[in-house]
């Protein structure tokens, strides 16, 4: 930065503080008003930052309004116009002073802040005007940089070139981001802005052209002005700002006028807000004898919250230099009203005039804290060299020369930062929570320790005792054993003293059961032989069944060729019963068929009759399956009473090849009728229909199988079964995979009756089914085509049911699956069927208000004000006209467009 004299203040962080107040020019003579001004100079050469607590949030700092003056180069017509063109301009940039001639011996000098020549950068034009303003907004003043002058001097190219081309060329505002960024921490600070324009006392949002009457608020406590109602966009990186920047210029008024081929029809306003969080330490804590303790308060978060404004006023300009007329005249009348507002305001406060009139102009209400209010603020005036506008020049001159009498008293806007207390204080819980819950677990582990001790010393106690109680036993058992040893050889010396006593008591015993001992020892060994033979006999009997096996089982060839042969007449009943079953079915489907051709034949004569008839396509085209008449519903139930549907869906297992693909083509003939859909489901149908389409690669059974999924995905209750079964899942690996157009129109068939569920629409999308659908677009064919219009057509119908009932807010599924592009593709297609599902679902996707800003990014607005206009349709006519009409986005674009609809 150049000299630190353009400062708006003094010296920032020093404890002398300086006030900038006006001094008397020494021998400056000049018949007109000259500037009675000469800035402040400071012995560094560079700013110097002060620490976030140098300033009190209610103790100001005066500051004056600093105020550059910037000579424009001549432009071609100047020097095409005289070869001796004489500048009425002089400028002293040393001496900081310009001079107005007004003839050739006589002029008026006046004296600036900064005087920059025609040859001055862009870069030092924004250090010795900007950069000053821009680093007081980072230490959380508020800030204003402001460019006035006429029109076509060079306010725009200061302020806001954006210098994508030339790098040098960049303005203030692209160059104060690039230094508010590289200052800030992302982390803890935010930057957001807003870009507005103030166009015939209109004040309208750039970034949002629909915005065009936002509101001035001012705060009755502070009087600080603000706008709720503009768009606040908040910035991360240069190359956003700018992009910002450039869809603000795209929609500023600007006409070609006589003074300027580019010229500004509206004050544009640029609206930085800072954000920062800063740690305050507290004062140091005094003792009862007033020495300072070594105990310090802990630091307190605290929010600067300032913004920086940076206003290119629209140029001044004579009706008959510049030539505007009509509505042009107009804009002209109503900028120069409110420059002269912005003119008095400076005057009244230069004057220090007891009344301000801050409320004639919403400019002046919007400047309301850089003139006389809180914020820092320099000022750039352009000048042109050309004699032919010298009376304009004089005239912003002397606007410069007024603004350098204002003074501000620049304050600090600090907050406590409770949010961020808030998380410090929910950091330290946090970790408080996780020292308490590991605390806990230790406490935890230490009483489980103790406890698994516990258990093992009880254990071991357990383990003794039951050691001392199994001797204890012993020990019992061994006395018990020689107190009977004992007792027995005192029974024999009994017995042997007794023995007479002994004969008389067998004796007694014969007495009481009628025989004697002698007979009841024969009859002992009686039932022990027989029980001996009983058990030989057993054996044997074993012996000779083993025999019977083993020869059986070892070559007998009289009883292996009647096993062979029963296997065999087992294995040819079998076959023959389902050739019975095939035969029997194949006689009822062309008995059905040939009735069927005979009606087209006698309704349409001869000709392409046999154009609709292929069994072995999609049952739900056929019209075999839309007829509902007496012929197929006896046909079916016949077929139900001759074979029996647990019969035809067991050969879906056969391992013949042509009984199963015969077999998958009578379920899909069956699957066809309504009322049989609910038996194929019970018996296990849709199961084996989903397994063949999971397990075989042959072509033709796997579009059959489609088209009887298709047929049963017309129910709502098969519709969830087919989802839990995971036939999303099949029906895409066969999108994917097929490549026979019947197929795929089947598949597709098939997701379109699934797109058709409320309930199905989240698991479709995260299943894939709407990717596949689109996959199957690969295929031209028209039929094909159809099936996956029919099945957008039913999602964004489902969509649009959702958003309507509140239960859907987000953007579309069809949308981020990627379905957009195809559908404005195929809006207009010549296929009547396509066209007609296509031009449905673009209405319901339109009825939904979060998808607008895509379908205009992706031309699906031209389209539905074609639908609106053009449809065939009449009920589809009325809907796209709804459409267009409830919505605020299509709405705003058809104006922006100029488009009636």
């Amino acid at each position: 930065m150049a000299s630190s004299g353009y400062r708006n203040g003094a010296h920032r962080g020093s404890s002398s503080t300086k006030l900038d107040r006006p001094l008397p020019a020494a021998n400056l003579k000049s018949s007109s008003f000259k500037s009675r001004f000469t800035p402040s100079h400071s012995s560094g050469s560079a700013l110097r930052r002060s620490s976030p607590a140098s300033f009190s949030t209610n103790d100001g700092v005066p500051g004056r309004v600093r105020v550059a003056v910037r000579l424009r180069p001549q432009n071609v017509e100047e020097l095409a116009a005289d070869s001796d063109f004489a500048d009425c301009v002089e400028l002293q940039p040393e001496l900081k002073r310009l001079k107005l001639r007004k003839n050739n011996w006589d002029s008026d000098t006046y004296e600036f802040d900064e005087v920059l020549t025609e040859f001055a950068s862009q870069k030092r034009v924004y250090e010795v005007v900007a950069k000053p303003v821009v680093e007081s907004v980072l230490d959380g003043y508020n800030g204003t940089v402001m460019a006035y002058g006429q029109t076509g001097t060079g306010k725009t190219f200061t302020l806001g070139r954006l210098g994508e081309e030339d790098t040098s060329d960049r303005g203030i505002m692209v160059r104060s981001m690039e230094d508010i960024l590289a200052d800030i921490s992302p982390e803890t600070d935010s930057i957001s802005v807003s870009y507005l324009q103030l166009y015939m006392e209109t004040l309208q949002d750039l970034l949002d052209p629909s915005n065009d009457n936002i509101p001035i608020v001012e705060d009755p406590k502070t009087g600080d002005v603000s706008v709720p109602g503009a768009t606040l966009v908040e910035i991360r990186d240069q190359q956003s700002f700018v992009e910002l920047l450039r869809i603000g210029e795209t929609h500023r008024i600007a006409a070609n006028t006589k003074l300027n081929t580019e010229s500004s029809r509206s004050h544009a306003i640029l609206m930085v807000h800072v954000r920062r969080s800063v740690i305050a330490r507290e004062e140091i804590i005094s003792s009862e004898n007033g020495d300072s303790s070594h105990l310090v308060k802990p630091f307190k978060p605290l929010v600067r919250k300032s913004k920086l404004v940076v206003v290119d006023l629209a140029g001044s300009e004579r009706i008959q230099k510049s030539g505007s007329e009509g509505h042009m005249l107009e804009e002209a009348k109503s900028i120069n009203l409110s420059l002269s507002a912005l003119g008095k305001c400076i005057n009244a406060l230069a004057e220090n005039s007891a009344h301000v009139p801050i409320r004639d102009s919403k400019l002046t209400r919007l400047l309301r804290d850089s003139f006389g209010g809180t914020a820092r603020t320099s000022l750039i005036v352009t000048i042109g060299p050309s004699p032919r506008h010298r009376g304009e020049t004089a005239s912003t001159i002397l606007f410069g020369q007024r603004a350098m009498k204002v003074e501000n008293m620049l304050k600090i806007k600090e907050e406590f930062d409770y949010k961020s207390l808030s998380r410090r204080l929910e950091v330290q819980l946090d970790k408080l929570i996780a020292e308490n819950e590991r605390q806990q677990k230790a406490f935890e582990d230490e009483a489980e320790r103790i406890n698994i001790e516990a258990q093992n010393r009880i254990s071991e106690v357990e383990r003794s005792f039951a050691d001392a109680l199994e001797k204890e036993r012993l020990k019992c058992q061994m006395d018990y054993m020689e107190s009977v040893k004992q007792l027995e050889e005192k029974l024999v010396l009994n017995q042997q003293k007794h023995d007479c006593d002994g004969f008389v008591d067998d004796k007694c015993i014969g007495q009481e059961t009628g025989l004697s001992a002698a007979e009841i020892k024969k009859l002992l060994e009686k039932e022990i032989k027989l029980r001996k033979a009983a058990e030989e006999e057993v054996k044997n009997c074993k012996r000779q069944q083993g025999q019977d096996m083993q020869s059986g089982a070892g070559g007998d060839p009289e009883v292996l060729k009647l096993r062979k042969i029963l296997e065999d007449e087992a294995h040819q009943k079998k076959k023959l019963e389902e050739e019975i079953i095939i035969l029997r079915s194949q006689l009822l489907q062309l008995t059905f068929e040939a009735d069927q051709m005979k009606r087209y034949l006698d309704r349409s004569g001869s000709g392409n009759g046999f154009a609709g008839l292929d069994s072995s396509m999609s049952p739900f085209r056929h019209p075999q399956y839309r007829d509902s008449g007496n012929g197929q519903k006896a046909s079916i139930a016949t077929l139900f009473e001759q074979v029996g549907l647990q019969k035809i869906l067991a050969l879906l297992e056969s391992d013949d090849a042509n009984v199963r693909i015969h077999a998958v083509k009578v379920v899909a003939n069956l699957a066809a009728e309504e009322a049989n859909q609910k038996k194929i489901v019970e018996a296990g149908g849709l199961s084996s229909l989903l397994m063949l389409l999971r397990s075989f690669e042959d072509e033709t059974v796997r579009r059959v199988a489609a088209g009887a999924i298709a047929n049963l995905a017309m129910n709502e209750a098969n519709q969830e079964l087919i989802m839990i079964q995971g036939g999303i899942s099949l029906l895409s690996m066969t999108a994917a995979d097929a490549e026979d157009p019947q197929t795929l129109r089947m598949v597709a068939g098939a997701i379109a009756n699934l797109c058709g569920n409320d309930k199905l629409r989240m698991k479709l999308k995260t299943e894939g089914g709407i990717k596949a659908l689109l996959g199957i677009v690969r295929c031209e064919h028209p039929d094909v085509l159809s099936q996956v219009a029919r099945g957008i057509a039913n999602f964004a119908k489902c969509e649009s049911r959702a958003s309507t009932q509140g239960i859907y807010s987000a953007r579309s599924l069809l949308i981020e699956d990627g379905a957009l592009p195809w559908i404005v593709q195929n809006a207009n297609n010549e296929a009547a069927p396509i066209r007609r599902h296509i031009e449905l679902a673009l209405c319901h996707l339109a009825q939904h208000e979060v998808n607008a800003k895509d379908m205009i990014s992706g031309g699906a607005l031209w389209e539905l004000v074609r639908i609106s206009r053009d449809c065939s349709r009449e009920d589809i006519r009325s809907l796209a006209r709804r459409t267009l009409s409830s919505s605020p986005t299509f709405r705003s674009e058809l104006r922006r467009l100029r488009i009636d609809y």
